[in-house]
């Protein structure tokens, strides 16, 4: 039972993600001037429930960019990713876990065993490097035994780099062909902090990951 409504809430997202069209930007800039914070929150929030579904979360950043600025944008970005991440798991962990345990078994014990105790630098490292879309790890995170907590603070951190380089993006269209020439171009304040988080991230997975083995040693 619970399966077929994780099954039917998934169905309905991407029947959203394919047949809603998205506003127009000026549009979107006057009702977010009208609405002022109330707008942002109903912006973040709409972003979260989009990506429960297969919805690409780096054009929703990019067009956050593009809509609020880059300051603005990476916070309502980052609060959007989080809802959206979030929900995706609890209703996967809510409404799957129970099936897949039963389906899966002991392959599914040998993978919550392998990820429990390294779920943090696991979520954030494929947050980080995205190799699955961001509704895929959020659902399959839910449906493993990796703990909220560690889901939750690996999320928050991985998805850093990603959104502020596409929110930078997104906030510099309109003078993209200048941005070299502006010290405080938001693309450039973009790359810079993405490639120092990603290699922040890089070092911490490799002490992680040498201290696992040392340990087993």
């Amino acid at each position: 039972m619970r399966a077929g409504a994780l099954l039917a809430v998934l169905a309905a997202g991407t029947v959203v993600a394919l047949t809603v069209e998205l506003p127009d930007v000026d549009a979107v800039r006057r009702w977010v001037a009208g609405a002022g914070a109330a707008g942002l929150v109903l912006l973040a929030l709409a972003k979260g429930a989009l990506l429960v579904g297969p919805v690409p979360r780096s054009a929703l950043c990019v067009l956050l960019g593009v809509v609020l600025g880059f300051w603005t944008g990476v916070g309502v970005a980052l609060a959007g990713g989080m809802v959206g991440a979030l929900a995706a798991f609890g209703l996967s962990r809510w409404l799957g876990r129970e099936t897949a345990v039963r389906l899966a078994g002991p392959k599914l014990a040998a993978v919550d065993r392998a990820v429990a105790g390294r779920g943090f630098v696991a979520v954030l490292v494929a947050r980080v490097l995205p190799v699955m879309p961001f509704s895929v790890l959020s659902h399959a995170a839910g449906l493993s035994a990796v703990p909220l907590g560690a889901y939750a603070a690996g999320t928050a951190l991985g998805l850093v780099p990603g959104t502020v380089l596409q929110v930078g993006v997104g906030a510099s269209v309109p003078g993209l062909s200048a941005w070299a020439a502006r010290a405080g171009s938001p693309l450039v304040l973009a790359v810079v902090v993405a490639v120092a988080l990603v290699a922040s991230g890089v070092v911490l997975f490799r002490r992680r990951r040498r201290g696992s083995v040392a340990e087993a040693g």
